[in-house]
């Protein structure tokens, strides 16, 4: 005999449905959650111990076993870092763009994004920085902090890899300037993810003698300082386009020998360090 869709739910002595059981957080889940908020907003700095382990168990009032899976938590998101030994101790560290920009690179990875994806993403996300920076009050400084590293990788102009380095910096200016903390953390970390792979483009190329000639180098320059003069006229469209159209044409050199390869980022790794901190990537 056919029976109704509820006739097998259970229900409680008084007829109502049982209610769920809410998951308790665990004490070390607690405790790693009290420390992890004393890290991020300043209240433990960069560099900074935490506090001696008898201290930390008495103010906590809880067991040596969860004041270890705590710091283990701490230690797996990348906030401390215990040291053994006469000196030991766990030492705090601030999040970082380079930590994000890893875990992301592992997240797109473990999707097999593609190195043109990220590269398309670049084109939405960077001319936006443009526009802001054009937009700001200060766009004048700004405007000036750019031609004055656009003179900057002009002095690299003979020198294929140092000139790819030098005109990074002008990418990371744009996002670092444009008045928006979460554009500029947004795309300097996907710029961060390209920079790995074009420095490695610039250097094979270059062994190869196949690196772009000196007329597109000088087109690179032209075209920064085109935005920077639309950033300082307030010109926030023509500075948003001039990005774009930049960007459009340098990443297809990289994108021509890269093709369509899945982005490896831990292949990379060793990449991200203090140096890649925010380094815009997407020119020549």
């Amino acid at each position: 005999m056919a029976t109704s869709g509820t006739a097998n739910k259970k229900v409680s002595s008084d007829g109502a449905p049982p209610r769920r059981r809410l998951n308790q957080p665990r004490v070390a889940e607690i405790v790693a959650g009290i420390l992890r908020e004393r890290i991020v907003n300043g209240q433990l700095a960069d560099g900074d111990l935490l506090p001696k382990q008898d201290d930390l168990l008495k103010e906590f009032g809880v067991s040596l076993p969860s004041l270890r899976e705590a710091t283990r938590i701490l230690e797996t998101e990348g906030l401390i870092s215990v040291r053994r030994g006469n000196v030991g101790g766990a030492v705090v560290h601030r999040p970082t763009s380079e930590a994000v920009a890893f875990t992301l690179g592992l997240v797109l990875q473990s999707h097999r994004v593609t190195l043109p994806d990220l590269a398309a993403a670049l084109r939405v996300v960077e001319p936006a920085c443009a526009a802001l920076c054009a937009q700001q009050a200060g766009r004048r400084k700004i405007a000036a902090r750019l031609s004055e590293l656009t003179d900057e990788a002009e002095t690299h102009l003979d020198d294929g890899p140092e000139f790819t380095r030098a005109a990074r910096e002008f990418h990371d200016e744009l996002a670092r300037l444009c008045g928006n903390g979460t554009l500029r953390e947004l795309v300097g970390t996907l710029e961060m993810l390209w920079s790995d792979y074009e420095a490695r483009w610039a250097d094979d190329t270059n062994q190869r003698g196949a690196y772009p000639e000196v007329t597109l180098r000088r087109r690179v320059l032209s075209t920064h300082r085109a935005i920077a003069d639309a950033i300082r006229a307030g010109e926030a469209e023509s500075a948003e386009k001039a990005s774009r159209q930049h960007l459009e044409q340098s990443q297809q050199f990289m994108l021509r020998q890269a093709g369509d390869q899945p982005l490896t980022i831990t292949q990379l790794r060793v990449g991200f360090g203090p140096s890649r901190l925010g380094s815009g990537s997407t020119s020549l």
